[in-house]
């Protein structure tokens, strides 16, 4: 098994992060990540964007463990 880099780390807590902040939306519709940084603000779209390519670079990793 390999271990994880600082790229692998950051990718599995943002993740973590946006799933989080689904779950809060679907339970309580309360959006964290908007509530902190504005809705819609330049920071939060960077913060959704981040989430989204974390997600796909774990799909990558997953894929790469097979």
């Amino acid at each position: 098994m390999q271990k994880m880099n600082g790229l692998d780390w950051t990718a599995l807590i943002l993740v973590i992060i946006g799933g989080v902040n689904w779950g809060l939306i679907g339970f309580f519709g309360f959006d964290l990540v908007a509530a902190i940084f504005g809705d819609m603000s330049f920071l939060t779209k960077l913060i959704y964007d981040l989430v989204g390519l974390s997600a796909l670079y774990m799909i990558y990793g997953a894929a790469k463990m097979k």
